[in-house]
């Protein structure tokens, strides 16, 4: 066996490697960020957000301030304030609402244990994750009007996951839809 003989065999996949990606797009691994942006797989995470399903992010987001999301944060970067009234939800039942809904996203390390948690489907991870800011403090927190996006932009960064959560929430609404009333007997 011949000292070296490792090296030598990792220097020749080295060069065969830095000969090959002049002739095979395959072989290059070097993105020129940020004019090329790599395509990022449908489970990636970043951030968290709130979704909402109507056009209005006030009427329509699905949170309803439980605070369990705030309660198992790892690293205790969400801050939630649970309204004193109460507004229909986006299929008319009256619900609390988040007040403030804010997320520290220099704290944040995108665990997504908020979105586990959540019983609701209200906070899902989002794909961003160009969010540096010049300001250090204040710029970092976002607030629940930066947070909210609609259902339609959760459909087109996680089709498959937002297919199966619509599914599971239109049968829990239908499970939860009184039985119609029966008409009364007629008499004669």
């Amino acid at each position: 066996m011949m000292i070296g003989a490792g090296i030598l065999k990792g220097m020749a996949v080295t060069g065969r490697n830095f000969i090959g990606s002049y002739f095979e797009k395959d072989r290059l691994t070097t993105v020129q960020y940020p004019e090329e942006r790599d395509v990022l797989p449908e489970n990636s995470r970043n951030f968290p957000f709130l979704v909402y399903d109507t056009n209005d992010p006030e009427a329509g987001l699905r949170c309803v301030a439980c605070k369990i999301c705030e309660k198992e944060c790892p690293p205790q970067c969400i801050y939630i304030e649970k309204s004193a009234d109460k507004k229909p939800d986006y299929m008319g039942k009256p619900q609390f609402y988040p007040a403030t809904f804010d997320i520290d996203i220099s704290v944040c390390m995108s665990c997504q244990i908020c979105v586990e948690v959540c019983p609701f489907e209200a906070i899902k991870m989002d794909k961003v994750y160009e969010l540096s800011r010049r300001e250090r403090f204040d710029a970092l927190l976002m607030r629940r009007t930066d947070l909210a996006k609609s259902n339609s932009y959760y459909h087109s960064i996680h089709p498959l996951e937002a297919e199966q959560v619509d599914a599971t929430l239109a049968a829990a609404a239908a499970k939860k839809k009184p039985a119609p009333t029966p008409a009364p007997p007629a008499s004669g």
